[in-house]
């Protein structure tokens, strides 16, 4: 399994996390709804909307799992917030970052994996919203302009969470 490499900003990173006061707080309506839509759309059967903590992944929105939150050193979405783009794996069994992953080889078996790093106005990548599949897939152009408009709309609502806290 590899582990990813933290951001070069990771000092920076959480310390916009933790400005917005939202890790481990309930969940709120205006993220389980991006999420919801989100598994409709693309007949997901697990969406979430994470945020990268220092040794775990928390799950702000979620849908087809009861977990809340895993080890960062076993998350997709480490690997995901490296970048600005929408990571894919179509099959994670055949990607060497994950196939012998505990969550590829146990529950909740993921096989395919599409995570949309959410970052902030000043670029800081928080977290993902991600899509996860326990079979082999792909998303088209199509479907990947749809899952940039709902990162954008979480963006949007992340930021009317910084918003609150700046005044």
């Amino acid at each position: 399994m590899h582990i990813a490499a933290k951001p070069d900003n990771e000092a920076s990173r959480l310390a916009a996390l933790y400005e917005l006061l939202i890790l481990d707080t309930p969940p709120e309506e205006r993220f389980d709804k991006i999420a919801q839509f989100a598994a409709s759309e693309f007949d997901m059967p697990i969406v979430l909307i994470t945020l990268l903590d220092v040794e775990r992944q928390w799950f702000k929105a979620r849908v087809g799992t009861k977990v809340c939150e895993t080890g960062r050193d076993i998350s997709f979405c480490s690997h995901a917030i490296l970048s600005d783009d929408i990571m894919m794996v179509d099959d994670a069994l055949q990607d060497p970052r994950f196939a012998d992953n505990p969550l590829v080889t146990g529950a909740p078996h993921i096989r395919f994996y599409a995570g949309a790093p959410l970052a902030l106005p000043s670029g800081l990548r928080l977290g993902t919203l991600c899509l996860i599949d326990r079979r082999p897939r792909t998303l088209d152009a199509l479907d990947l302009g749809i899952l940039g408009t709902l990162r954008d709309l979480a963006v949007m609502e992340l930021a009317r969470t910084e918003e609150k806290h700046d005044a």
